[in-house]
């Protein structure tokens, strides 16, 4: 297999495989380097902690065996004596001390015995004798002015203070130590244990670290494969889901990709297919129009002017058809509006109306209206504007012979409701299904638009408000088309 350093795969198994060695390399460290500092450290902190239960626990007559269990539990010794070095009390991690248990009595050891009597004050009465150094080590308790003292001596650390002892009376010399060195000799084995495992344990992880890289990779590879099929005819939406739940969105977001690639590709066939015709008509009047100009008419003023007025009504029209088109894009890529924003229904529809009476009174247009006041929705107040515009306007061209319009917004169960009523012809049943389908020109029902984009853009400017548009239509008696928006 070729090795591709830049490699998804290939970086996650370096990756994997660095932390692994990273792992060890610590590991080696902490079990070599700092093993005897961080033994120390925890010997002579339970040590001290030891001591404190002892001098807690003093004036109990429990003490004895508190220092026992403590000494057994931490493997440390314990002395309690009186300043002058006096025995009292004993006590190892083998429960040597002088105090031997023995049913309720305690019994001395033989060898520590005048006859039936023990030796008093004698620094042998102690099973345990007392450690090499102690003479110093008083001296240095005696020095402290802390009343404490602790240091390490040949391998052991030593800790001591003053307390109160039950049964004597004065302050008694608490004595506490542990051997801090005994971790020296399991170095060597524990390094020679640590090759072994470390040695296998970096096999099995850049093993291991290979086949999860693999494992990772597999459906990253499938997913770059299906990527580069996007938008073509042989893309497969197929993916093995359930690896990771981030390969799943990225597939949802590659087969979401595509969609819209498919929709855009249908639109742009659509936008040949239908506004080719709408295209091709005005440019071709115009061009001849225009050769007219100057074969024929150039010298006849009054011609040249009638020339020149079908030009620049062509013109008009390749405009109007050319902003509806990049209206319509421009609102097919639009999200939602501003919620925050408000729109006065009620005003905007009254401006609307007001511009057709002004547009068409030389063609003696008659706009009726019935408008409430004081109703607002959310949203573009623009948008709204322009779909309202369009209504009116599509009803413009469907008058026939009445010349009459009708508009009117009423508000009802937390909805505002516009119609917009002409009194033409109508629209044929079948046909009523399709009249908000973009490119469906007016040239299929006779009409004179534009471009087929009018309504498609008023749908499109409803739907991204949280509105539903529908029509009604009675052949011969004209229709009414109507929106319902939310109030804000």
């Amino acid at each position: 297999m070729k090795i591709r350093p830049r490699s998804f795969r290939f970086k996650l198994w370096a990756y994997f495989a660095l932390f692994t060695a990273l792992i060890f390399t610590v590991l080696w460290l902490l079990q070599t380097v700092f093993l005897q500092s961080f033994y120390e450290a925890m010997l002579i902190s339970n040590t001290k902690k030891a001591a404190e239960k002892i001098i807690s626990a003093g004036s109990s007559s429990t003490i004895n065996d508190t220092i026992d269990e403590l000494t057994y539990d931490n493997s440390i010794l314990v002395f309690i004596t009186a300043e002058d070095g006096s025995v009292l009390f004993s006590s190892d991690q083998f429960k040597g001390g002088k105090r031997v248990r023995g049913g309720d009595q305690d019994r001395i050891p033989p060898e520590l015995t005048d006859g039936d009597k023990p030796i008093a004050n004698d620094r042998r009465m102690n099973y345990r004798m007392l450690p090499e150094g102690y003479d110093d080590f008083l001296q240095r308790l005696g020095d402290s002015e802390s009343g404490e003292v602790q240091y390490s001596a040949d391998s052991v650390f030593v800790y001591g203070t003053y307390m109160d002892y039950y049964g004597s009376d004065d302050k008694a010399v608490l004595y506490v130590s542990t051997t801090i060195d005994t971790v020296g000799p399991s170095v060597t084995i524990i390094s020679m244990q640590l090759v072994w495992v470390t040695a296998l344990s970096l096999i099995i992880g850049f093993v291991l670290s290979w086949f999860i890289a693999k494992r990772f990779s597999v459906p990253l590879d499938k997913l770059g494969e299906k990527a580069k099929r996007v938008g073509d005819d042989d893309y497969s939406p197929d993916f093995r889901r359930g690896f990771c739940r981030e390969l799943d969105e990225l597939n949802d977001t590659l087969d979401s990709t595509n969609e819209k690639l498919i929709r855009s590709k249908d639109f742009q066939m659509e936008l040949l297919a239908n506004v080719s015709h709408d295209l091709r008509t005005p440019l071709t009047m115009i061009k001849g129009y225009s050769e007219m100009i100057r074969d024929i008419s150039w010298s006849d003023e009054e011609q040249c002017a009638e020339d020149l007025a079908v030009i620049i009504k062509e013109a008009d029209r390749l405009t109007a058809l050319v902003n509806e088109i990049l209206e319509y894009s421009e609102l097919q890529s639009d999200t939602l509006p501003d919620t925050d924003e408000e729109a006065d229904l009620s005003a905007l529809m009254n401006r609307v109306a007001d511009t057709f009476d002004t547009l068409y009174k030389t063609e003696k247009l008659v706009v009726e209206r019935s408008i409430d006041e004081g109703i607002i929705v959310k949203g573009s107040a623009a948008r709204l504007e322009r779909a309202v515009y369009n209504l009116l306007d599509n009803a413009s061209r469907h008058t026939g012979e009445s010349r009459r319009v009708r508009v009117s917004l009423t508000a009802r169960a937390g909805r505002a409701r516009i119609e917009v009523t002409d009194f033409g012809a109508g629209i044929a049943e079948g046909e009523i299904e399709h009249i908000w389908d973009r490119y469906y020109t007016s040239r299929q029902r006779g009409g004179k638009g534009v471009s087929g984009l009018g309504l498609a853009i008023v749908k499109r400017i409803v739907t991204l408000h949280g509105g539903e548009c529908s029509v009604s239509s009675q052949q011969g008696k004209g229709s009414t088309f109507i929106i319902e928006l939310p109030l804000a």
